[in-house]
């Protein structure tokens, strides 16, 4: 059939503020170096205003252009220097941006999110926030933090199950990020670029409680897994979304998401669905990750992603019309965070992989960058014939209901530009990291993000 792009017409977000990265790091090497006193009383002073900024914000209905948001913000950056070296104050770090986090998803209730303006705004606080509580995290070697992080309590009448420590409820969304360099692509190709490049739904059956998540793959389209399979599933984070318990729909029917989920669970054990490589939201007959939990809900009546996600900048869509995408207006699942109608439940983060995602996200970063200048997704054609056969062996092993090494709607010449992709990504990375090992030799600490984008920057210009 006809190839039918449908295309965003929107900036990509950018944040444009090197110098205040640049002084943050300049802050975080002063700071290193002086006396403990002068360091706590900073930091005391600091956190008065950091506390009083949050009583400000808390007690009234905001609106987008609320010059109080805007102090929360940058006080919460100037923190960040100081907690890189108080070890001590981490936790309250990461309570206060839970804090901050809770009250703005609160607030944005009553915002227009289809506004810029209020999802830059959301973008800024939730995104931004946490990047700054990572920096300060990564900072810190020595101590092994806790990976699994409470955030909310919001109450569900749905059948329970545990995960990675967590309380999960029948419905609850589960956005991860994975290991492949193809999440990476995901999360970071977007307008808003996130953290996270999958979105799992999670059913508990009433009677036995045993807890299993729906999810589309790229390789075998929609499938069931256990709550052991998904746990083994390498993971770099993941976050528990849950709809508000006081949503209209919720009041009405607090048991919404145990059927939204045992719906979608029904549907995919009784039809193959294959995954949806155009990610056409609009269109069930295949499913990529975010529409079998859009779909569920929508069925019973919740429409999620209420401003659809967008990929305007040209590099982006032309590589991901290499990959068969065609919609760019569409539901990617590092938005599903912003979505005014979910609370953030939970956020689980791997302690050991966290500089590694940092790694893999500035690579990606730079890759995106060199695809904006006209950089093209090559492919080997002397392969193709090659492919062509193994390609064609893959449909007959789907058509048995096997997996085959080319997933699905993955076309030959799709398969192969993934190959090229992939072999283009490691060799970056690899440069990257010699810079990394180099930088904390002669610094002694970790560099922070826009180094290390920097890095992959320059690592993409050596053949």
């Amino acid at each position: 059939g006809s190839i039918n792009v449908v295309k965003a017409t929107t900036k990509p977000f950018a944040w444009n503020q090197d110098s205040v990265w640049h002084k943050l790091e300049n802050d975080f090497r002063k700071a290193q170096h002086l006396k403990p006193a002068q360091r706590d009383s900073t930091f005391r002073s600091l956190k008065i205003i950091a506390d009083l900024n949050l009583a400000a914000i808390q007690g009234k209905q905001l609106s987008v252009t609320d010059s109080n948001v805007g102090v929360v913000e940058h006080i919460f950056f100037s923190l960040a220097p100081l907690i890189a070296v108080k070890a001590g104050e981490l936790y309250w770090y990461s309570n206060y941006y839970n804090e901050v986090r809770n009250c703005i998803k609160l607030q944005s209730q009553h915002w227009d999110v289809q506004q810029v303006a209020a999802r830059n705004l959301l973008y800024r606080l939730l995104y931004g926030m946490r990047i700054a509580l990572e920096e300060a995290l990564l900072q810190h070697t020595d101590i092994r933090f806790p990976p699994a992080m409470l955030v909310k309590h919001e109450p569900s009448v749905t059948p329970k199950a545990e995960i990675f420590g967590i309380e999960v409820h029948s419905g609850d969304l589960l956005v991860s990020r994975g290991g492949a360099e193809v999440s990476a692509l995901i999360s970071r190709g977007n307008d808003y670029p996130g953290n996270f490049s999958h979105v799992a739904l999670l059913y508990v059956e009433e009677k036995t409680n045993k807890a299993f998540l729906i999810e589309a793959h790229i390789e075998k389209g929609v499938t069931i897994s256990s709550l052991e399979q998904y746990e083994k599933d390498k993971k770099l984070r993941f976050m528990v979304m849950r709809p508000r318990a006081d949503l209209p729909v919720m009041i009405a029917d607090p048991m919404l998401p145990q059927r939204a989920a045992k719906k979608m669970y029904q549907q995919a054990l009784s039809r193959h669905i294959p995954y949806d490589f155009k990610m056409n939201y609009q269109d069930s007959t295949a499913l990529f990750c975010s529409e079998v939990a859009s779909l569920a809900y929508r069925q019973n009546g919740l429409q999620l992603w209420p401003s659809l996600s967008t990929i305007s900048s040209q590099g982006v869509v032309n590589w991901l019309q290499d990959f068969g995408v065609e919609n760019f207006v569409t539901q990617m699942p590092s938005d599903l965070e912003y979505d005014p109608q979910l609370a953030v439940v939970a956020e689980w983060r791997d302690p050991g992989t966290l500089f590694k995602d940092h790694i893999d996200n500035a690579v990606m970063d730079a890759l995106l960058a060199g695809a904006d200048n006209g950089e093209e997704i090559g492919y080997n054609p002397w392969a193709l014939p090659v492919v062509r056969i193994i390609k064609a062996y893959c449909m007959i092993q789907n058509s048995f209901g096997k997996t085959g090494v080319i997933p699905e709607g993955m076309s030959a010449t799709s398969a192969l530009k993934n190959e090229y992709f992939v072999a283009m990504y490691n060799r970056i990375k690899l440069n990257t990291e010699q810079m990394v090992h180099e930088f904390i030799k002669w610094y002694g600490y970790r560099p922070p993000y826009w180094k290390l984008v920097e890095f992959a920057r320059k690592a993409a210009t050596k053949k």
